[in-house]
């Protein structure tokens, strides 16, 4: 299959992952009754994926790499950490508030099993919090803030995200604005300098 038509097609298995988690679930949903929505083959649902969790677990990647995407190339480009971050926030959030992640997020907190949401854990912020205490390590070695990195690492997040969201999930707040995201990144790095100054 060429690249393009595959591309189009896991678009098509995705987007069908994701009605049928609304509708059913996650123990619902099964790989035969995705591919039933997707109008593809079961046999290329497990090509492709696997089994359902390699399917969710992909879900999971796709969304996270697109802010993982965005600090490693400012790495790349040796970016002044602080403005990475300010620049980093507001994918974060649009990333874990958007409606893909909110989807994936009530399947999990329904899901006894945990597996969705250790799926989540593992492809979601365990890929991405290592990208970010890098970026407080060099903001560390540059005197921007003070360390150590994990700790800047877990109260940049808090500030960031705060319970925005939980709140989300449980359906108490809309998607927020790209310029809420903004000024929330914003105040983000502000705490993290004022909480943790250099000395």
């Amino acid at each position: 299959m060429q690249d393009t038509k595959k591309h189009e097609r896991s678009q098509q298995i995705e987007a069908a992952a994701y009605a049928v988690l609304a509708e059913k679930g996650f123990a619902g949903a099964s790989m035969l009754s995705i591919a039933k929505t997707a109008k593809c083959s079961n046999e290329t649902m497990y090509r492709w994926y696997g089994d359902k969790v390699g399917l969710f677990r992909a879900l999971v990647a796709r969304n996270a790499d697109q802010a993982a995407a965005v600090l490693r190339d400012a790495a790349a480009e040796d970016r002044d950490p602080m403005a990475m971050l300010e620049d980093f926030g507001p994918v974060l959030l649009e990333v874990l508030l958007g409606e893909k992640a909110v989807a994936l997020n009530r399947a999990a907190a329904a899901d006894s099993s945990g597996v969705l949401g250790q799926t989540l854990a593992e492809a979601g912020r365990d890929t991405v919090q290592p990208l970010i205490v890098e970026v407080m390590e060099r903001a560390i070695g540059q005197r921007a803030i003070a360390g150590p990195a994990a700790a800047a690492c877990d109260l940049y997040l808090s500030l960031l995200i705060g319970d925005w969201q939980i709140r989300r999930v449980v359906a108490r707040v809309p998607a927020p604005s790209a310029e809420l995201c903004a000024g929330r990144a914003k105040r983000a790095v502000q705490g993290l300098r004022a909480l943790m100054p250099a000395t």
